[in-house]
């Protein structure tokens, strides 16, 4: 009798989930017509038992009439067959694992795809983005804060972008650390391509989403509507590097509109990649200059209970790189030659400490400890 119930209970979600799936499909239906129509009618089972003259008082009559039409079995075929394979899931609206924070937001996604692990999609978190052309200094800053800040118990959202998402990532994945990667394509496709190892290591340690159905392509107008998720998923948004008209922009505008803190880092007047974070900060961002900014701004304290915190031997090292310095100028060269650390890891440990406030890096790759 258990067995028949489970078997029962499994079909009955099965087809749940292909109701949700077929109405994300047809063409004409957004996240916000989606949840007109669930909040008319209940659920995806109450919609495609609607009469036409019911939804045509809810949509348009070419929406009307593809829902009339019923489920297409063939557009199932192969979101059915993905959702089989393991550790790919989708997550509706009406599913317990559900983001509590995306309901906040005026344009919740109504389903998510999502392959890895669902757990962290409630965990804490801050998107860290920024330009796809980004500095050296720009990705390494990006994955500095994002290995930090996972130490600080946070998940790093990102989508997943070249540049300052992926380092973003790279980060997040050093510290052994949770990362969601908000994508604007089908799960079943990698964009850009470049990212495709990448990915793989975030599917298997972290978790990528997306709210388009399988086989949606790259398209500029879907990455601006993926911005509202990758905020809308977090306490804040650090935007790193960004010009002036930069999609950065619009997931710091998106992040302010939702009550979320903005974080912006300051860079070089002279630089393009720095005008973008610049007017941030002049429209009321934070400026960071250091990973204890955003601590503070976010009382992350509470959230390092679980976190291991560094060993003496590193505190110990620092210290040493520290007394090394002395109060001159000195260079990356000079302090491994007088330390016997390699290049490295002093590389390492120096922007540590700059992110730590401790020490400030200067022109013609010299540093200088704060005093």
């Amino acid at each position: 009798m258990y067995l028949k119930n489970s078997e029962a209970n499994d079909n009955e979600a099965l087809l749940e989930k292909s109701l949700w799936i077929s109405l994300n499909n047809i063409h004409g239906i957004g996240s916000q017509t989606f949840c007109l129509l669930l909040k008319t009618f209940g659920n995806p089972s109450n919609i495609y038992a609607a009469s036409f003259k019911q939804l045509k008082e809810v949509v348009s009559e070419n929406i009307a009439t593809e829902i009339i039409k019923g489920v297409d079995e063939d557009v199932l075929k192969e979101p059915l067959h993905w959702l089989s394979l393991t550790n790919n899931h989708l997550v509706t609206l009406a599913d317990q694992h559900y983001p509590k924070v995306l309901l906040e937001i005026s344009d919740p996604p109504p389903l998510i795809y999502a392959k890895g692990n669902l757990a962290i999609l409630n965990q804490p978190s801050i998107a860290i983005v920024g330009s796809r052309n980004a500095s050296v200094q720009g990705e390494k800053n990006a994955e500095a804060f994002a290995e930090g800040l996972s130490n600080h118990g946070l998940c790093i959202v990102s989508g997943l972008a070249l540049g300052i998402d992926g380092a973003a990532h790279r980060g997040a994945l050093k510290a052994n650390g949770a990362t969601i990667a908000v994508v604007g394509t089908g799960l079943d496709i990698v964009y850009p391509a470049q990212h495709r190892d990448l990915a793989h290591q975030i599917a298997e340690h972290g978790l990528i989403i997306s709210e388009f159905p399988l086989g949606t392509s790259s398209k500029p107008q879907n990455f601006p509507r993926r911005n509202r998720i990758i905020s809308g998923l977090s306490l804040g948004c650090l935007v790193v590097e960004a010009n002036l008209q930069s999609g950065s922009q619009i997931t710091a505008r998106l992040s302010a509109e939702q009550g979320r803190e903005v974080f912006a880092i300051p860079g070089s007047i002279h630089s393009p990649m720095s005008k973008g974070c610049h007017q941030l900060i002049k429209q009321g961002a934070k400026l960071v200059d250091s990973l204890q900014d955003i601590v503070e701004e976010l009382h992350l304290n509470s959230l390092t209970s679980t976190v291991p915190q560094a060993d003496d031997n590193n505190t110990v090292t620092d210290n040493l790189l520290i007394q090394l310095m002395g109060y001159e100028q000195i260079s990356l060269e000079n302090l491994v030659h007088l330390s016997g650390l390699t290049v490295s890891e002093v590389s390492s440990m120096l922007m540590l400490l700059e992110l730590e406030g401790r020490i400030t890096s200067l022109a013609g790759g010299q540093y200088q400890k704060i005093v």
